[in-house]
């Protein structure tokens, strides 16, 4: 198996209103660091998983929808708890629709909430 990873991050606010959570259920910031590793089998006709320079545009393209933002105000997080697995499926999904027709195998998103703490998403696109 073949991969690429490149590396963003981003800065949002949200709460988790839900007593399950504890002082999280609070308004509170976060900066993630986003990895999206790009996995397959094959290498295209180029002799890559896909172009580094593209996977890195995407990334930051879909991120920036979200940085600086208080996520419990955008449409898209509406009656869903944000949390960073959750986050990391909604990243996945928007770079997958982006490169629809682009990249064929698995994209694994995680965030890294801190040094000690990571949450993913993987799934096969394409």
């Amino acid at each position: 198996m073949f991969s690429v990873r490149v590396r963003d991050s981003i800065m949002i606010a949200h709460s988790l209103p839900d007593t399950f959570f504890g002082p999280a259920a609070n308004m509170h910031g976060a900066t993630y660091v986003v990895d999206a590793e790009f996995k397959s089998s094959v290498l295209d006709r180029h002799n890559v998983v896909i172009d580094i320079g593209m996977a890195h545009q995407v990334l930051k393209q879909v991120l920036s929808e979200l940085n600086y933002k208080n996520l419990d105000e955008l449409p898209q997080f509406k009656g869903h708890l944000t949390t960073t697995e959750y986050i990391a499926q909604h990243i996945h999904n928007q770079i997958s629709g982006a490169l629809t027709g682009k990249f064929e195998g698995t994209i694994k998103i995680t965030l890294g909430e801190s040094h000690v703490a990571w949450a993913s998403f993987e799934e096969s696109v394409g």
